[in-house]
């Protein structure tokens, strides 16, 4: 099982760090790392999460963040990390548009 992070993705953990970056120093190395902490767990879990606007959605352990995946063969593909306090109809539409 091999995995892929789309830049959409890369883009929303830049986003992430530099938010937690600026609350403290330090937070936003600690949210890189428990994300990629999440992102790997999916070479064991990928597949077991709800699917969720039509992705899979993995809960972060530590951040109010979900990754949402696909699981395509034995690649599983990272198409978005989003935080869950934004507006629900702004997540979808970032999923739907994302297809």
């Amino acid at each position: 099982m091999r995995i892929e992070i789309l830049d959409e993705a890369r883009e929303d953990l830049i986003e992430g760090f530099r938010f937690y970056e600026t609350r403290e120093p330090g937070l936003g190395s600690y949210f890189i790392d428990c994300l990629f902490s999440d992102i790997d767990s999916l070479l064991l879990f990928a597949g077991i999460h709800p699917v969720v606007c039509g992705y899979h959605r993995s809960l972060s352990k530590r951040f109010p963040c979900a990754v949402y995946y696909s699981i395509e063969g034995d690649l599983v593909r990272v198409f978005a990390i989003l935080d869950c306090r934004k507006n629900p109809l702004w997540i979808r539409k970032r999923l739907i548009g994302s297809d």
